[in-house]
């Protein structure tokens, strides 16, 4: 099938392209410098919570820590994964599976994000950066089904690289959010969100994708206690 017709894009004229992208960069930078204290103040709770008493003020604590593990870690390279284990371990297998449910969420909301970001906005930011050809791929993406964007992705790669990035693309997620080192791509909140970008994902495969992915650790701990992470 015949690629879908792009417009044809021009460089947004740097009297309109500069305040916007002033305020947009202006907005990153205040919304990691918030990210990062949530960071801090997140690490703080973890400490007060170490041998604390099962009192209710501790469990809403403590269900309070593992919302804001989940919106940390659905964050592109932000440190969530280190929060889960460190919340495993001070307070051991107890707390395994809703470490595990919060791990999902994040994720799941990170995928969302990306999923449902409109991508007129993201090609207004590119045309802004003069990116032109990231432009008209967003443009062919929001004019073609899924179907043809997978048919166009196995002709362009090789036998073998289609296989992984088309054919076992949920397989590839699942390995990459596990992959040691996956911060220098963004972490799991990062990948979760390209690949919602992608708009090659179906949700119901992408949450199954993540229940297993996900599982291990939680459950190792869960099973055989703290001394699996040490």
């Amino acid at each position: 099938m015949p690629p879908a017709p792009t417009v044809d894009l021009q460089p947004t004229p740097l009297r309109k392209s500069l305040p916007r992208l002033a305020i947009r960069f202006g907005v990153i930078a205040g919304f990691t410098y918030f990210a990062l204290l949530g960071f801090e103040w997140l690490t703080t709770q973890i400490m007060k919570l170490d041998g604390a008493t099962q009192s209710g003020a501790m469990i809403g604590a403590l269900a309070l820590v593992l919302v804001g593990y989940a919106l940390l870690l659905a964050i592109p390279f932000m440190p969530g994964v280190e929060v889960g284990i460190a919340l495993l371990l001070m307070k051991g297998a107890d707390i395994a599976p809703f470490v595990y449910a919060a791990t999902l969420l994040g994720l799941f909301i990170a995928f969302s994000i990306g999923q449902n970001v409109p991508l007129k906005w993201l090609q207004s930011f590119f045309q802004d950066l003069r990116m032109l050809r990231v432009c008209r791929w967003l443009d062919r993406m929001q004019n073609s089904a899924r179907d043809d964007r997978l048919e166009r992705l196995t002709e362009r790669f090789p036998s073998w690289l289609s296989r992984i990035a088309v054919d076992y693309r949920y397989v590839s997620i699942g390995i990459l959010i596990n992959l040691p080192g996956s911060f220098a791509i963004g972490g799991g909140g990062g990948i979760m969100m390209a690949a919602g970008l992608t708009r090659l994902f179906q949700t119901s495969w992408v949450i199954l994708t993540l229940m297993i992915a996900v599982l291990p650790v939680p459950l190792a701990v869960w099973i055989t206690g703290v001394e699996f992470l040490k």
